[in-house]
């Protein structure tokens, strides 16, 4: 049984008893609303983050989409950010086979753990995994505009700084795609999220993400993950939350269309001032 928390905001909160548990329940919400994307456009998008956060998510959604032999053919996985530096004038991604890129993560845990258990014909193709291009971001709008949008943006929160994607405290609530400075608590937490990093000298300084504009505008529903104690005080400052909140930017979720928030009892305890009640 799951408990569920109310949230200031009156977004539904789901708290359940590990992550595991809770990648179970993100999953069926997940192909729930991409076959309806399917049902209404004749195919899918689903907006994803890289790291620690959704794997158990990931991990799910392949062994239920194996299970119901869900066709995947027509979904596009849109990355929320990647990693950049300078090249003269312009700006250049990271490689993509670096182990902590964003396209390579979209790849090699998401696309192909999601094909491994499908039909050959019902593969995601390769083509169908998206970054945004640091020269031209408004090109990477202008593709979720041409899907239709984001049928489920999945999302996380930074634990020390509340970023979502690579978006740092004080930015604004309309910023779209675009290149941004990353904080030193956004590297600090990559280098949890990327143990080859030896330490934070050698995380990137820059990225390109989409911005809160982005989640909310572009967003048919979204669905924030908040797993571990790491995750408590991201949990309270979400639930806390009644709208979006500089200071703390994953509270974009407040904004977004059909949101709801999944943790697990771990970022739940009961010193991140939530309020409890028997689901």
């Amino acid at each position: 049984m799951n408990t569920s928390i109310t949230a200031a905001s009156g977004i539904p909160v789901n708290v359940f008893a590990t992550p595991e548990v809770a990648g179970n329940y993100a999953a069926d919400e997940v192909l729930m609303r991409l076959e309806l994307g399917r049902r209404a456009r004749g195919h899918m998008t689903l907006g994803c983050p890289g790291g620690r956060s959704l794997r158990t998510t990931y991990a799910a959604l392949a062994r239920l989409a194996a299970v119901r032999g869900t066709d995947l053919r027509e979904l596009h996985i849109l990355m929320m950010d990647e990693y950049v530096r300078r090249d003269g004038s312009r700006w250049a991604l990271c490689p993509a086979d670096a182990h902590y890129s964003c396209l390579r993560f979209g790849e090699v845990e998401i696309r192909r753990v999601l094909n491994a258990g499908l039909p050959a014909g019902s593969h995601i193709p390769a083509r169908n995994v998206h970054v945004p291009d640091p020269n031209s971001p408004q090109a990477y709008e202008a593709l979720i505009e041409r899907l239709g949008g984001i049928d489920l943006f999945l999302l996380a929160s930074g634990a020390t700084d509340g970023h979502v994607a690579f978006n740092p405290r004080g930015c604004a609530a309309d910023a779209r795609t675009r290149v941004v400075e990353l904080s030193d608590d956004t590297r600090r937490d990559n280098l949890g999220t990327f143990p080859q990093f030896g330490e934070i000298s050698q995380v990137p300084r820059y990225g390109v993400s989409v911005g809160p504009g982005t989640i909310a505008h572009h967003s048919r529903s979204a669905l924030m993950m908040l797993l571990g104690a790491a995750k408590a005080t991201a949990l309270r400052r979400i639930v806390t939350a009644t709208g979006f909140d500089a200071d703390w930017p994953a509270t974009v979720v407040i904004a977004c269309a059909d949101a709801q928030i999944v943790a697990d009892t771990a970022a739940a305890r009961d010193d991140a001032g939530t309020t409890h009640s028997d689901a």
